[in-house]
């Protein structure tokens, strides 16, 4: 394996995907849930992420090119999704109940993708694929999907301590800023997008 090279994907990973600034967003989502169920859904998400990073590491140029999807599109799409999540967490102070489906949506759709595996996590981890020399290349990159990942199961299980000492009051209080934090964040995604799907239209 190449050691050098894991280490530029893990870095690289870790800074786009932000799994410590994600924590105001997971508990704005899970923060109303008990303990046992913020566990799974800790676990659930990074699963979720894990097996999207990995199927468009292994196919998402097929992917792209078959759903005639480009990029900035995704980056679009991304940014819609994200934004309707802002705008629950802004006026009703959470996503759902707490019922097992909609544990499962959190988990997948915002926590899983876009907030994990997102646009640029995405574009990060196709781009080294093709960039990738050989095997000894390739090994390195699968280690490091599975690597960061790890990381931020422990991030968002070990986060969840946090709503023991905040109380309710408190998940209130971060569901409104986490909110104005996702919305800037969807913005901003959406913007990159347009502005990438100009460029595309003039070209």
């Amino acid at each position: 394996m190449d050691i050098a090279f894991y280490g530029s994907v893990v870095v690289t990973l870790f800074v786009i995907m932000d799994p410590i600034g994600i924590i105001p967003i997971f508990l704005a989502l899970v923060g109303r849930r008990s303990p046992a169920e913020v566990r799974r859904l800790a676990l659930q998400a990074a699963l979720t992420s894990l097996v999207v990073i990995t199927g468009f590491a292994l196919f998402g140029d097929r992917i792209l090119e078959y759903l005639h999807i480009s990029l900035p599109a995704l980056r679009v799409a991304g940014g819609l999704l994200l934004l309707v999540v802002a705008l629950q967490l802004l006026l009703h102070g959470d996503v759902g109940g707490s019922a097992a489906e909609d544990d499962a949506n959190i988990a997948f759709v915002p926590l899983g993708t876009p907030l994990l595996a997102g646009p640029g996590a995405i574009v990060a981890v196709i781009l080294f694929v093709r960039d990738s020399t050989g095997p000894p290349q390739l090994v390195a990159i699968a280690a490091a999907i599975v690597s960061i990942h790890i990381v931020i199961y422990l991030v968002l299980r070990y986060a969840t301590a946090i709503i023991h000492v905040i109380r309710p009051a408190g998940v209130t209080i971060i569901s409104r800023i986490a909110g104005v934090l996702l919305a800037a964040i969807a913005v901003q995604l959406t913007a990159d997008g347009v502005f990438g799907l100009i460029e595309m239209w003039q070209a």
